[in-house]
């Protein structure tokens, strides 16, 4: 996995967008917000996601004063790659070592 995946909050970022297909940075924010359960400083939000759209994860839009952003090919594939190893490693059917 890349790094740019390593870190909770970019990962969550990505999985909002995979759910809305694209969302401005604002309503991500407040619904990142309120997953945590607490405010997110606004220079580090902004921070994530510049970091997401440089490593080619997002990509970004600008409609009116809104920046939009949506997922691109790669930042999917990274996202899906993600999904089936937690699957993989949470999934109910295989057996726990107990030991």
């Amino acid at each position: 996995m890349t790094k740019f995946l390593r870190s909770g909050r970019r990962r969550d970022l990505c999985v909002l967008l995979a759910g809305a297909g694209e969302l401005s940075s604002q309503q991500l924010k407040t619904r990142l917000e309120a997953h945590y359960e607490e405010r997110i400083d606004p220079k580090s939000f902004y921070g994530t996601l510049e970091a997401l759209v440089d490593s080619g994860f997002l990509e970004v839009r600008t409609e009116g004063l809104a920046d939009r952003y949506s997922l691109t090919e790669g930042g999917r594939r990274r996202l899906d790659e993600h999904v089936a190893w937690l699957r993989e490693h949470v999934d109910e059917d295989v057996p726990k070592d107990d030991s």
